[in-house]
């Protein structure tokens, strides 16, 4: 039910309408307020009788920080979302259609603490401060009711400013790391780069060239050394199982063994871990003779061995310069509490802190990579991913399928994720998001992390809706290209 008529506003505020409101309709949408449940009809007349409306469209001021508080606001359509701005970040959800908020008796709120602003159609019955008097005579039941609503606004910025320490605390936590993994990373990487170089096989063939009969036998096994080398890296990355590992390391063996090459155990796993044919050990044995093929076997294995330590620094090395950058990006440290954020670079930074819990699900990525960036706090965001994919492992005991899907709807981004686990039981569908709700067993969740998706999607005038059935369950968030914003 919208109000009527048309409003004498500022052009960034919420007024008056033109025309009120009939009573009648106004009284309807009181009686949906919950916390005005089980007023009598005279004690709803006497609000809407009472109560002086304000309609605003879009995104509209409806208050300013350090501006006078003298009215009971009753949120008949719409929502108001409110910014500290000497808080950095914290923005806090005030209310929906359906709640109160303002200056309320007994309250000692002088000022607005924030900065207020609609999203969307809003619809406001102000109670001004001068009818309180009468209102309480009034309505018997208000002082417990206004009581009860101060008891929850108390709960709701305590959570936020709770919310802000721990955002700092990341960034500090970050920084840290960053400073601390950084140096032995490069040091390691540093080292594994020095090590290759080291890894010359022409000096360590000094002591094989003695074996040889001739230079050019010499020769023709460098070059082997070289092409075979080459053609491993060449060889594209990929998982072996252990059981193709160890029926290539049997293979190997018996090759090893059929050439006379001693301890042919300890040489088979070199060759078994890459993929070197055995078709090039046939051509080294063709092209060297019998007495020292088994030495020249030995020392190549040696070899392999050597690269296969480089290779293991360097990739751990670069996998901790991914998770420190991925956690410098997480928590936006150095960068203002707003700022344009690439949304697929922001869940791919949460996919990397998680990596360790990811190892055997099958993760599928469906970007829109022409997706502009958005106005958000980063972050925050990062908060979201992280705590909507950790539901997609447990949902799925961390070995099913996880969907990340980006695009455009209008002048909105969204995000999805999907997970093929148990799905949400239908009748838990609509109390997953309260706070301290939570479906795993006592002392594993506090219930806090939907609760918290919900509040910083909230704070950036989008909204996150969950549908789910069995081995299909779908989170999506719905955030602006552009967060308004109030000067």
């Amino acid at each position: 039910m919208n109000a009527a008529g048309e409003t004498h506003q500022a052009a960034d505020t919420v007024g008056a309408p033109a025309r009120p409101t009939p009573i009648n309709q106004v009284i309807a949408a009181l009686r949906a307020v919950e916390a005005l449940k089980g007023l009598t009809d005279e004690e709803y007349y006497w609000l809407a009788a009472n109560g002086t409306e304000r309609i605003g469209y879009g995104q509209r001021v409806v208050f300013r920080q350090n501006e006078p508080a003298h009215h009971l606001s009753i949120l008949l359509e719409g929502d108001i979302y409110i910014h500290r701005r000497n808080s950095g970040s914290i923005s806090m959800f005030i209310g929906r259609t359906a709640q109160i908020t303002g200056r309320l008796p007994y309250s000692r709120m002088a000022t607005w603490a924030g900065d207020g602003v609609s999203s969307g159609h809003l619809w406001i019955l102000d109670i001004h401060e001068d009818a309180f008097p009468a209102m309480l005579l009034a309505i018997k039941s208000m002082a417990q009711r206004c009581v009860s609503i101060m008891l929850d606004r108390v709960r709701d910025f305590t959570r936020a400013d709770q919310q802000a320490e721990k955002l700092d605390a990341l960034g500090k936590l970050a920084a840290n790391l960053s400073h601390e993994l950084n140096n032995p990373a490069s040091a390691a990487q540093r080292a594994a780069q020095s090590l290759r170089s080291a890894i010359d096989r022409d000096q360590e063939l000094c002591r094989l060239g003695r074996l040889f009969p001739s230079e050019e036998e010499l020769s023709e096994y460098l070059e082997w050394t070289r092409k075979s080398l080459a053609a491993i890296q060449a060889e594209p990355a990929g998982n072996v199982t252990s059981l193709a590992e160890s029926d290539r390391e049997e293979e190997l063996l018996k090759w090893l063994e059929a050439h006379g090459v001693p301890n042919a155990w300890s040489v088979a796993p070199a060759f078994a871990r890459t993929k070197l044919p055995l078709s090039l050990l046939d051509e080294l044995a063709s092209m060297i003779s019998s007495g020292v093929l088994p030495a020249a076997v030995v020392s190549f294995s040696t070899t392999l061995n050597a690269h296969n330590l480089v290779d293991a620094i360097s990739d751990s090395s670069t996998r901790i310069f991914r998770i420190v950058d991925a956690i410098r990006d997480y928590s936006y440290m150095d960068q203002t509490p707003i700022q344009k954020v690439d949304l697929v670079h922001s869940l791919e930074n949460a996919l990397a802190l998680l990596g360790t819990r990811l190892h055997e699900m099958v993760v599928v990525r469906d970007y829109d990579r022409e997706m502009p960036a958005i106005t958000a706090y980063g972050g925050e965001l990062s908060q979201v991913w992280t705590a909507l994919i950790e539901n997609a492992i447990d949902a799925t005991n961390g070995k099913g399928t996880l969907k990340l899907t980006t695009g455009l709807k209008g002048e909105m981004a969204f995000v999805e994720i999907w997970d093929d686990g148990v799905g949400i039981d239908p009748a838990l569908s609509t109390r997953i998001f309260e706070p301290f709700f939570t479906t795993k067993p006592l002392g594993q969740a506090l219930g806090l992390g939907l609760d918290t998706v919900r509040r910083i999607v909230g704070k950036h005038f989008g909204s996150v809706t969950v549908q789910s059935v069995p081995r299909a369950t779908c989170f999506q968030v719905l955030l602006p290209l552009d967060r308004p914003q109030i000067d």
